[in-house]
């Protein structure tokens, strides 16, 4: 069923949540006014002149970056690097948004509050759509038009947060979100009224451009295994703080992993959710939250590689959780509490309690039903320290 956004702006085919998954229901364009048949754009700037460039936009929602696709659509990318140059961009709004699925923006008309009601009918009619074979994947940047008139793009585009494989074919890809895929879906979470346009203004401060360059490396990716050892891991739970040391020289990737979700806040929220009495506590299962973890968080979970030692699992140990599959390992970890030689050479050992045993024991004296606490043990936060750091 085909949904048409009011009002005659140029829009996208309508994204529409069901059951928890974005399925595609004709997220079209409404039957809008493209501006009066006019010469259509096209770029002055050669392929070598565009290739290899990025658009750093800075949002009051945060900044993300966009990888430009000339050899796809140089036309789209043509008139995007001379609308940056000349600050077309700047104090625009994103009008429209579907929450978790798609922001929309770049219309000129936005940048006026007050005609907020034509928002969506600007910046239209200035280019013609150039099909390629580029995919509506996480974090694509296609243009905006008037269906079944492909002389109608122009200024708006779209950005997808999921994948939205119906758009395929309907949109001219320009570009790909290549840091600060979040950030976009922080905007597109931006409460809309009926028409589906925003109720509260996120604005592009400025948008510039660069010559490519990689995406900073995640956090203590390239730290030694001295730098790593110096950090300490601070549980504070309900039941009082457990200080972790890390083990770098015997599971640096793990190690790695931990600081970057302890860093990030992952944890943060969490609860002891296992008490098996006279073997380990267990935490970090992210269902165990008690908010939702944010895309930023999300963005740095991923299975871990096992790194086994020879290192005893004695009370204090502290050791990766994982599946049957020895690389399925991602946030829950385990606290020893006595002697478990079952577990040494199969599950990754990366660290042990230096201080707080005694809160550890007060976790595992907690009432269970069978390796249940019956009562909630929060793991409140884990707060990094360094040594000799304040």
């Amino acid at each position: 069923m085909q949904s048409v956004l009011p009002g005659g702006e140029g829009t996208v085919r309508r994204p529409i949540l069901a059951v928890g998954l974005l399925v595609l229901a004709g997220l079209r364009a409404g039957a809008g006014t493209a501006q009066p048949a006019q010469e259509m754009f096209v770029t002055p700037l050669s392929l070598d002149e565009m290739r290899d460039k990025q658009a750093v936009v800075e949002t009051t929602a945060g900044t993300f970056v966009i990888d430009l696709l000339p050899e796809a659509a140089p036309n789209h990318v043509g008139l995007f690097l001379q609308s940056v140059n000349e600050g077309t961009y700047d104090g625009t709004a994103f009008h429209a948004m579907v929450a978790r699925g798609i922001i929309q923006g770049g219309d000129p008309f936005s940048a006026d509050p007050a005609r907020r009601g034509e928002y969506g009918r600007g910046g239209l009619g200035l280019v013609a759509s150039e099909p390629n074979d580029e995919r509506h994947t996480p974090g694509t940047v296609s243009a905006v038009g008037v269906p079944g008139n492909p002389a109608s793009e122009g200024l708006q585009f779209l950005i997808c947060v999921v994948a939205q494989p119906g758009l395929d074919g309907h949109h001219t890809v320009w570009g790909r979100v290549s840091e600060g895929l979040p950030v976009v879906t922080r905007i597109s979470e931006t409460p809309v009224d009926a028409q589906g346009k925003a109720a509260e203004r996120v604005e592009i401060v400025s948008v510039s451009i660069r010559d490519w360059r990689p995406p900073p490396p995640p956090p203590f990716t390239t730290e030694t295994a001295d730098e790593l050892a110096a950090y300490r891991a601070v549980l504070e739970t309900r039941a009082g703080p457990i200080t972790l040391e890390m083990f770098p020289d015997r599971a640096p990737g793990h190690v790695r992993n931990f600081l970057r979700l302890a860093q990030a806040g992952v944890y943060d929220g969490m609860a002891f959710h296992r008490i098996a009495r006279g073997f380990v506590i267990q935490t970090g299962f992210v269902p165990s939250r008690s908010t939702p973890l944010t895309e930023e968080q999300r963005s740095l979970i991923a299975t871990l590689e096992p790194e086994f030692s020879d290192t005893p699992h004695v009370k204090g140990i502290v050791s990766m959780a994982r599946g049957d599959d020895a690389a399925s390992a991602d946030t829950s970890f385990f606290i020893v509490t006595a002697r478990a030689g079952a577990l040494d050479g199969v599950y990754t050992v990366f660290g042990r309690v230096v201080d707080g045993i005694d809160a550890v024991d007060r976790i595992e004296a907690t009432p269970v039903d069978g390796e249940t606490p019956l009562q909630r043990i929060d793991l409140t936060r884990v707060r990094l320290e360094q040594a000799g750091q304040p």
